[in-house]
């Protein structure tokens, strides 16, 4: 028996395996009861209905993202999906809670996800019907309650960011069965105040806002009826409808969304914005040149100031003076004379040097006369004069030696040259 046993911890672990792969995603309509909130922001609750029920928790991270949280009761019916996750610790199961919603909006969703897909095969939300949303808009009407938060928002992005733009306020009814034809109707009012208005008091963007809620809270913003009036409406429309996970047929069919209601401002503004930032980097550039400008004027202004010029020009007559001192005669006359003397004796070494090249050149002259007188002695004329003669071919080849007279030809003619001139003679050889 020992042997087949298993720790706790073993059969806790297998639990948790098969609990957790087989019930991964559950959605589960009960009562809430012993709802709380623990100091690091998870929520606990116990969902029940009439025979049965289950621990439930709702981790921080997942109750940020539904809202709905916060406005939950005992008592209130919910939808909640998630999965289970057993604690391993205390051997205990519970559902994990990933969204909630209260027992009805589940009807809601799907009217929505209806009407979108009607809306959609319609061409609301074709994106090129959309109109662009004006870099510098200059009036800017804003359709909400005008004691909300989200206006308040709005106002104050605006008047931190904005040097330019008008604001018209345009109070509607945003939540509640009233808040559709308020919406609509505010939306007719506005588009007939523009079209009617003169050119400089025309509207240029319709801001469409509200705060966050629940699905039921938003639900005025997906009636079809207001849906074609912002399709149909010929100026520029952004939707802020809610936070930034919340979606609205309003944000689909107008041109631009917008996550929050700060966000439409920031938006709006962001033109403006740059431009302030622009002049104020103009502001510091023109200042730097202006600070250098000035810099460099007071640089020449100050090199201009008459003791400036004076110093100067003490300067220069000190610089003068030293100049004129060192070529003073008087105070030179020793050293003028030692001058003389080496020109002198560069007068004396130039004559000496002429007398030793006229003497130089005498003697290769002589040397040459020489040469030319043995060269004249040794030439061929003078040896032809003392009797001599040689032989050459027609061709002009002096025949030299016995070897090269043996290559003629027999019979060839061939030239005798004296001093005096040429005779001609033949070749014999003997036979």
């Amino acid at each position: 028996m020992r042997d087949e046993s298993q720790s706790v911890t073993s059969v806790v672990t297998s639990i948790k395996q098969n609990l957790e792969s087989s019930f991964r995603s559950l959605m589960v309509l009960g009562e809430i009861s012993n709802l709380s909130c623990s100091s690091g922001g998870h929520w606990y609750l116990t969902l029940s209905d009439s025979q049965s029920a289950i621990s439930a928790a709702v981790f921080k991270g997942d109750a940020l993202r539904n809202p709905v949280m916060k406005n939950l009761k005992d008592g209130d019916k919910v939808i909640c999906s998630g999965g289970i996750g057993v604690y391993g610790k205390r051997g205990t199961f519970q559902l994990i809670i990933k969204q909630i919603q209260v027992a009805g909006k589940g009807d809601l969703k799907l009217e929505f996800e209806k009407l979108k897909k009607k809306l959609a095969s319609e061409g609301l939300f074709d994106m090129e019907n959309k109109k662009p949303i004006p870099s510098l808009p200059k009036r800017v009407a804003v359709i909400t309650a005008g004691s909300s938060a989200a206006f308040q928002d709005f106002i104050n992005i605006y008047e931190r960011r904005s040097i330019q733009m008008d604001l018209m306020l345009v109070p509607a009814v945003v939540q509640g069965d009233a808040a559709p034809a308020s919406l609509r109707n505010a939306l007719i009012a506005t588009i007939k105040f523009s079209l009617a208005a003169p050119k400089e008091k025309q509207i240029d963007v319709i801001v469409l806002t509200r705060g966050g809620g629940s699905l039921e809270d938003l639900w005025a913003f997906n009636d079809e009826a207001l849906a074609w009036e912002i399709y149909n409406c010929p100026i520029p429309i952004i939707s802020a409808v809610g936070h930034q996970v919340d979606f609205s047929i309003s944000d689909f069919v107008s041109d631009q969304r917008c996550e929050t209601p700060s966000a439409a401002a920031e938006t709006l503004t962001e033109t403006q914005t740059k431009v302030i930032e622009k002049l104020g980097q103009s502001r510091r550039s023109l200042l730097n040149h202006m600070e250098l400008t000035m810099g460099r004027s007071r640089e020449v202004l100050e090199n201009s100031n008459p003791s400036k010029l004076v110093e100067l020009l003490w300067a220069q007559f000190n610089e003068l003076q030293k100049r004129l001192s060192g070529v003073d005669i008087k105070n030179r006359l020793h050293e003028l004379t030692g001058f003389h003397d080496f020109s002198m004796a560069l007068d004396e070494y130039g004559v000496r040097m002429k007398h030793s090249i006229e003497k130089r050149m005498q003697a290769a002259a002589s040397r040459l006369e020489g040469y030319n007188q043995m060269l004249t002695a040794l030439g061929p004329k003078n040896v032809l004069d003392r009797g001599y003669s040689y032989v050459k071919t027609e061709d002009g080849l002096v025949v030299t030696n016995s070897k090269d007279y043996k290559k003629l030809k027999d019979e060839s003619n061939i030239l005798i040259a004296f001093s005096d001139g040429t005779g001609k003679a033949k070749v014999l050889k003997e036979k």
